[in-house]
């Protein structure tokens, strides 16, 4: 399958058209981003396993009866996956509270939640992606019924189940996630973009050591090494 229109440009990835007009290819970036931009870098080789760590777990959910854009991995930094229409909703499904949760209402870092907190932001950069409630995903008009607010909160907690004793299996704790949706040509809400250590926070069981992109928010360094210890411990 060859590229041809450059369709979007984000932060973490190039989508580009093909010539069938049901498919697309994602180009994962080695670009790193955190703060809404503010603090920019790069990582050679983090796209590639971005790229290997989705492609193993939209495998994974997909087995799992979880609707997925996934089509096939291509080579090292392209994916190949279904055109949808992307929801402009950021779903944030939490397991243990640390980041913004910590700062904003106080909870103790690293405090293991009474049960999953799902959460929505307003994917818009330029606002800031800032927290929805149903009442204003629906004023905004992001989706047009409650019940597909619905399903995509009873979906993510569904990943969540999925997702959460999987890494517990690999010596990890799925901390917190960040999930996309969009519609399929035939208006299926479906799960997109990708699953890894950008937008996932993994904490080593044991040690508690950060395996995601924390390690750059925080200047810790070893991200990729992080990054292949998760890809690792997924495929082992």
């Amino acid at each position: 399958m060859e590229k041809t229109n450059l369709l979007y440009e984000g932060k973490a990835k190039k989508i580009w058209e093909t010539k069938d007009p049901d498919l697309l290819i994602s180009e994962f970036k080695d670009d790193l981003t955190a703060f809404n931009g503010e603090k920019k870098s790069s990582e050679e080789g983090k796209g590639a396993l971005n790229n290997k760590i989705s492609t193993e777990l939209f495998k994974l959910l997909n087995n799992k009866g979880i609707p997925t854009h996934f089509v096939e991995i291509l080579d090292d930094n392209n994916m190949l996956h279904k055109r949808c229409e992307v929801i402009l909703i950021e779903v944030i499904v939490r397991n243990i509270a640390t980041g913004s949760l910590s700062k904003n209402l106080g909870i103790e870092d690293g405090k293991t939640l009474p049960f999953t907190l799902v959460e929505f932001d307003y994917k818009n950069d330029e606002l800031g992606d800032p927290k929805l409630n149903d009442q204003h995903a629906l004023i905004l008009e992001l989706v047009q019924y409650q019940d597909e607010l619905d399903k995509i909160r009873r979906v993510a907690r569904e990943i969540n189940d999925i997702l959460k004793p999987f890494f517990k299996t690999k010596g990890l704790n799925l901390v917190d996630f960040k999930l996309e949706f969009g519609y399929d040509k035939d208006r299926n809400i479906i799960l997109i973009d990708e699953i890894s250590p950008d937008n996932c926070r993994f904490w080593d069981i044991n040690s508690g050591q950060k395996l995601d992109k924390d390690r750059f928010r925080q200047g810790l360094g070893g991200l990729k090494v992080a990054y292949e210890e998760v890809l690792n411990r997924i495929l082992n």
